[in-house]
């Protein structure tokens, strides 16, 4: 199911400039930096341009496909954050309680000190309980354990190899224990804080976290390919990856997402194709509705959208990451501040995410757009291929 078509002319895009978006593609495919890709671009809720370039599985020289599926890693995050949100519109969630009150696993944490290893002699007390908010800004105090502490070496390194190596339950025993980086929203630091959103959903829920969003989110928005594994009947639809990273020349892989992980990680194991997530995109541009189905309220999209990251929050680790220099944070997506300071063209109050296998998309709705970039192409060169998007899609406005 894609949006209503219209030609590119009629919403503002010079056609002739749209070409170079191919163009562009196609070099780095010939240059083997991109296996393949998709691309969809909406304007003014009509879709302006969907292309399928290179190829499918590379090793074979499939041909790429409209409807190729990919991993979309992180990109699960905004999508696990609205189910959240629609808890919290019907009262059963509420984001700025303490996250225990929903997973009792995570009541009377403590804060590492400076040099911390784990170990009890080196916590403090908390100042205050983390929230859902934090957790879905990122200002918790948990992390990922890749950082360069003691303390990071002992989180786990992601949210797949979680999913793939604990149950929930054990996921949240596990952290549970471990001590926080920092005090609740005093500091932003990419984590797992959307794996800790998604099993407070499956509890408030009492369902699977795949089921929930199956039934409230991805039906609903006639999102047919999303969820949380690929179905045996479409793996020939499933894209895969060059056998090299085109950077470090080492093998390259990415986890099987025909296998189902042990829980439904919010913060990174969903698949999905491109117009499925064009579509969840352009709920949020129009204010939570599509298609007269409405999944949020005005109100709240505007709120999940909006910068959550105060002047009292520390936002170096946040600088440090390419794309997102001169961003601050909503509820599961970086939002723009300014139409400067970014290393990428854009406008303020544009909100985005990607996924580690190399998958992005973002919205910005001052220019009534929505752009999705999915392929599998892991690694450092998809900080490339982001700023590459962004200047061209952003040219071939008239």
């Amino acid at each position: 199911m894609t949006l209503p078509i219209a030609e590119p002319a009629s919403l503002g895009f010079n056609p002739e400039r749209l070409t170079h978006i191919a163009a562009a593609l196609n070099r780095e495919i010939e240059a083997r930096t991109l296996p393949g890709a998709v691309v969809a671009i909406s304007r003014r809720g009509k879709l302006a341009y969907y292309e399928a370039l290179g190829h499918l599985d590379p090793s074979a020289r499939t041909p790429m496909r409209k409807d190729a599926i990919f991993s979309i890693a992180s990109m699960t995050k905004p999508m696990t954050a609205v189910g959240a949100l629609m808890l919290y519109e019907e009262g059963r969630l509420m984001l700025n309680e303490p996250v225990a009150r929903y997973l009792p696993e995570l009541k009377g944490r403590r804060v590492g000190t400076p040099g911390c290893d784990g170990s009890p002699d080196q916590t403090v007390d908390l100042a205050r309980e983390m929230t859902l908010k934090d957790l879905m800004s990122h200002s918790a105090g948990v992390s990922y354990g890749r950082g360069p502490t003691p303390l990071h070496k002992i989180w786990p390194v992601s949210s797949t190899y979680s999913a793939t190596t604990w149950t929930g339950g054990e996921f949240l025993q596990r952290i549970g224990k471990l001590p926080l980086h920092y005090q609740p929203g005093t500091s932003w630091e990419y984590s797992l804080g959307l794996d800790v959103v998604g099993l407070a959903v499956e509890k408030v829920a009492g369902r699977p976290l795949r089921d929930f969003l199956d039934e409230r989110l991805f039906a609903p928005l006639g999102m047919r390919d999303t969820g949380f594994v690929v179905p045996q009947s479409e793996i020939a639809r499933y894209a895969r990856v060059l056998s090299s990273d085109p950077i470090t020349r080492e093998p390259q892989t990415i986890r099987d997402g025909t296998k189902l992980h042990k829980f439904d990680c919010g913060g990174g194991c969903a698949v999905s194709t491109a117009i499925d997530f064009l579509r969840f995109a352009q709920m949020l541009v129009n204010g939570g509705e599509l298609d007269g189905v409405r999944i949020l309220g005005r109100k709240t999209v505007e709120y999940m959208t909006a910068d959550h990251l105060g002047p009292e929050v520390d936002t170096t680790m946040l600088r440090a990451y390419p794309n997102i220099n001169g961003y601050g944070f909503g509820l599961g997506v970086a939002v723009r501040r300014g139409n400067g300071v970014s290393g990428v063209v854009g406008s303020s109050g544009q909100f985005h995410w990607a996924g580690s296998t190399g998958t992005y998309f973002w919205c910005d709705p001052a220019e009534e757009l929505v752009a999705v970039f999915m392929a599998h192409a892991p690694g450092p060169i998809r900080y490339y291929h982001r700023q590459l998007m962004h200047a061209l899609v952003y040219q071939s406005l008239a």
